[in-house]
């Protein structure tokens, strides 16, 4: 029988190196990047209800329900099965929203895992799949459950690899938030037309060890987002002089995280920066496959 109620983490995720590769005439962007689990997460709980969609969020205001990702997947899943019963959704929000860190993408993976599962898994996975790519571009990668990814397209197409060993991460997060779409019309304003990228090869062992992550280049928004939030760009400075292994602006922004050698070094690292400008995330990065959800009582 499928259970009455499930709980599911739903994980935030970096990108080790993030390339735009060229602007569609649709107005999304062909990508190039690697995705990675956090161990950090937001929980959601989800459970039968006779019909309809109900949200409670325990953490930050995140707006109409009706346009909130979680509602979207859950929504997506009823609408797959005939609609023969609804849900209410209890989000505890612990990921920084318009950080870069998909929480959102994250909420809407985990919901459309989570009804699926309450209607006895009634949707294959490789359709969840599909689902959760016309949700978002990155919805794919954490309804994928990997820990590491390389993706392209829009970001929706994935090959699972695998990841470094997990390691201590240290997440700044700044007061000012990034919307994607910002982030996007800014680069596309730097490039009116962007120059052809050249052929590049990746071999395995560069994912293999974290000192070989950190030199698979950058992030493309970092150049656009420092130039419209100079502050940003002196907080990415502050946390590459605190000796991380690999520091990157997460997705589009604004948070900047940090990977590291020990969670005494992460720790170091994080008394240097102090919070007086941001708040400062301590976790890990995630080498295994993220849970799906499990049944719960009350």
């Amino acid at each position: 029988m499928a259970p009455e109620r499930v709980r599911i983490a739903a994980h935030a995720k970096l990108n080790l190196f993030l390339r735009i590769l060229a602007r569609e005439t649709s107005g999304y962007h062909q990508i190039e990047t690697a995705f990675a689990l956090l161990e950090l997460a937001d929980e959601l709980v989800v459970r039968r209800t006779p019909r309809g969609v109900e949200l409670d969020v325990r953490g930050p205001d995140l707006g109409n329900p009706d346009e909130n990702l979680a509602v979207r997947g859950a929504r997506a899943v009823l609408d797959a099965t005939g609609h023969r019963f609804g849900v209410a959704i209890e989000l505890t929000k612990r990921i920084p929203v318009r950080a870069g860190l998909g929480g959102g993408s994250s909420d809407a993976a985990a919901a459309l895992h989570a009804v699926n599962a309450l209607a006895g898994n009634a949707v294959p996975r490789a359709e969840l799949v599909q689902l959760a790519a016309r949700l978002g571009s990155d919805v794919a990668f954490f309804a994928s459950g990997a820990a590491l990814a390389l993706g392209w397209g829009r970001g929706e197409r994935l090959l699972q690899v695998a990841p470094p060993p997990p390691m201590p991460a240290l997440v700044a997060v700044p007061a000012i938030g990034i919307a994607t779409p910002d982030a996007y019309r800014w680069w596309d304003e730097m490039h009116v037309t962007p120059a052809p990228r050249g052929a590049v090869v990746l071999d395995g062992p560069a994912l293999a060890t974290w000192g070989s992550v950190g030199r698979l280049g950058g992030n493309d928004f970092e150049l656009a987002v420092f130039g419209r939030h100079p502050a940003l760009r002196a907080l990415f400075e502050r946390v590459a002089a605190t000796h991380p292994y690999w520091v990157r602006l997460c997705g589009s922004g604004s948070a900047v995280a940090a990977v590291y050698a020990s969670e005494r070094v992460r720790d170091d690292a994080a008394m240097q920066l102090g919070t007086q400008h941001q708040q400062l995330v301590k976790t890990s990065t995630r080498a295994l496959a993220a849970p799906g959800p499990e049944p719960h009582t009350e």
